[in-house]
């Protein structure tokens, strides 16, 4: 690796779409090179929503692009889904400066996936020591007091860890596909009880009439995406304050990204009132957004849930990662899984706090996970 080179990039489209893709890959489509740059076009992930772009590229001596980071200077912790909040006031009661920082991830994204991008062709270890080693420099050189390695693979996060960075552990709920032929075969995998409570939810989720629809590709027109763009903002409005997401960007989304869209709408008559959207992997759904503009009972499961375990049934992917949080999840065959992401911190005393919070908060994410575990629905097996 003595002869590749690292630079920092600005603007996403900068960026050769095909040769990011090449270290991306096919299987996650949030690191995709479509789907970033949608976010930075539409306005969405900018520096003035607290979003500076320092994406990291990596080039060989022909200057073959072989590794890259997707990285933001931050001046807040906003959007993140991982929370260090408390780090942050911690430090700067004590006089230090914790803002700006370095995030590599996907804005707005609390989906697990690669960060440390790599053309399997190449030595990934050796890759992803020089990217990591490339932010620690800035970060260095810059004065900034951290960097955070958000929703990455287990893999990456044991690599990061054995080059010093702090693990930290979270939660989130997945449904797993063990061969279905269909929804009611799943249900047949669940105690009594449950099977019920599923049937009754979903049956009353759609006694108003209402009717779902499932649009992808260039079935999905503008008039759709203006119609979810109502859902989102009033989710986001009554969640955060103000939508994180331009209406722009679901356009670009559209035009760059129609076969990976997943949009599930429930509609009174020929009007859409509610919609969720997803993204497809190579074998994964991803719920990502929600929105409703009328109420009615467990309609929310219904689209966010039940549908995506039906599209996932029918289309044989592996599972559904249906967003942060949520233990409402696991009475619906949704099981608790951990997720991961890598700290370095600059400051020393610092960084030995947040070891020493870590050393405590670890265990118990862990045992949460088990205790979780131990009351999913599923029938008991002698």
């Amino acid at each position: 690796m003595s002869s590749a080179t690292l630079r920092f990039v600005e603007r996403l489209k900068d960026i050769d779409a095909a040769a990011w893709d090449a270290c991306a890959g096919a299987d996650n489509p949030f690191v995709r090179h479509a789907f970033l740059n949608a976010l930075e076009e539409s306005g969405s992930a900018v520096p003035d929503s607290g979003w500076l772009p320092r994406h990291l590229v990596l080039n060989d001596e022909a200057g073959r692009l072989i590794g890259a980071l997707p990285m933001y200077a931050k001046g807040n912790s906003l959007g993140e889904y991982v929370f260090d909040h408390g780090w942050a006031e911690a430090f700067e009661r004590a006089g230090g400066r914790y803002y700006p920082k370095l995030l590599v991830g996907v804005p707005f994204t609390p989906v697990p996936g690669p960060r440390l991008l790599s053309r399997p062709d190449e030595n990934v270890d050796a890759v992803r020591s020089a990217l990591i080693d490339g932010a620690i420099a800035l970060a260095e050189t810059s004065s900034l007091s951290s960097i955070h390695v958000n929703f990455l693979g287990n893999d990456e996060a044991t690599f990061l860890s054995e080059r010093g960075l702090l693990r930290r552990t979270g939660l989130q709920f997945h449904w797993r596909n063990d061969g279905y032929g269909c929804f009611e075969d799943f249900l047949e995998t669940l105690s009594s009880r449950k099977r019920k409570q599923i049937r009754r939810e979903r049956r009353e989720a759609l006694a108003a009439g209402l009717t779902i629809r499932v649009l992808g590709g260039a079935d999905i027109k503008e008039r759709h995406w203006d119609a979810f763009f109502d859902f989102y903002q009033d989710t986001g409005s009554r969640k955060w304050g103000s939508p994180y997401l331009t209406r722009r960007f679901f356009s670009l989304l559209g035009e760059r990204m129609a076969d990976d869209i997943v949009l599930i709408f429930a509609e009174r008559g020929s009007k859409p009132i509610a919609g969720a959207l997803n993204l497809k992997g190579s074998d994964a759904l991803f719920g990502r957004n929600w929105g409703a503009l009328e109420y009615y009972p467990f309609l929310h499961f219904e689209l966010c849930y039940y549908q995506a375990i039906d599209y996932a049934i029918a289309a044989k992917l592996a599972r559904v990662e249906a967003g942060a949080q949520g233990e409402h999840k696991l009475m619906r065959g949704y099981l608790p899984v951990p997720t991961y992401s890598a700290h370095w911190i600059a400051h020393e005393g610092l960084r030995r706090a947040i070891e020493s919070f870590l050393a405590r908060e670890t265990p118990f994410v862990v045992n949460e996970i088990e205790a979780l575990a131990e009351h999913a629905p599923f029938k008991m097996v002698e």
